[in-house]
């Protein structure tokens, strides 16, 4: 399970790049749950970390239905030497229009960069504002060539992943996106208590930002004390899961 970190400037990069996350998310908090960052700044990351093995992740915004305004953006984003593009489709309502967006914004990363991966993120809270059922999402983003599904939340008003849909939802989507042969994320104010959970559903990539900011917002610049100690408490949990089921199989045989 990777640990995808979102960060917002170079300055934050330093900070946690000796803690060995595996994918740094450049984002904007205050456009929104996946708010776009300015291309200079993607660039500057990118070029930083480029030679420590940490790849890096842009997010698009909160896009409404604009395929071709989507398609800029996402040629912009992979012109900046990231390993991932992240799309989130909050303007969505239909499986038509989650589609299309997402053959755009496949086809203009695919312009730039062939290896680069392609991430259709939805919201878990979708039923809050109108938005893409988790379900029409994962057809979506296996349709159109997409990498990865992910699901963020898009209300950031305290209320998490595990708030807006319950374990069988989240372990349901799991299964559909994997069906699919998508790597599946999870983000949506997760915090160390939702660990475990999360290692038993093992998606293949967990984001988080607010939980190891200054005073748990996420709008806050970010805490080296709390990313090293969620870095610590992710491991441990991955060990102990680990071990746990190595005990069961040894039951057996």
């Amino acid at each position: 399970m990777k640990m995808l970190l979102s960060i917002v400037s170079l300055e934050e990069a330093n900070i946690v790049v000796r803690y060995r996350p595996d994918i740094l998310d450049i984002k904007n908090p205050s456009e929104g749950s996946l708010g776009a960052q300015f291309p200079w700044i993607l660039k500057d990351i990118s070029e930083a970390v480029k030679d420590t093995g940490i790849l890096c992740s842009a997010t698009l915004g909160d896009l409404p239905y604009k395929p071709g305004t989507a398609a800029l953006a996402a040629f912009g984003a992979a012109s900046c030497g990231v390993g991932y593009i992240k799309a989130g489709l909050f303007g969505v309502q239909t499986f038509e229009e989650a589609y299309q967006m997402m053959v755009s914004i496949v086809r203009s990363v695919r312009m730039v960069d062939s290896r680069a991966l392609v991430v259709a993120s939805g919201y878990a809270d979708f039923n809050r504002f109108g938005g893409l059922p988790y379900t029409e999402l994962v057809k979506a983003a296996s349709q159109a060539n997409a990498d990865v599904v992910m699901l963020d939340t898009a209300i950031k008003d305290g209320k998490t992943l595990f708030d807006a849909m319950t374990y069988d939802e989240i372990k349901k989507f799991i299964n559909l996106a994997k069906d699919q042969n998508l790597l599946v994320a999870l983000a949506g104010s997760i915090k160390q208590e939702h660990l475990k959970t999360l290692v038993e559903l093992n998606p293949d990539i967990i984001g988080i930002r607010g939980a190891v900011c200054e005073a748990g917002k996420r709008t806050n610049t970010l805490s080296s004390e709390k990313v090293e100690a969620f870095m610590n408490y992710l491991r441990i949990s991955e060990s102990k899961n680990h071990q746990e089921h190595r005990a069961i199989l040894s039951h057996y045989w």
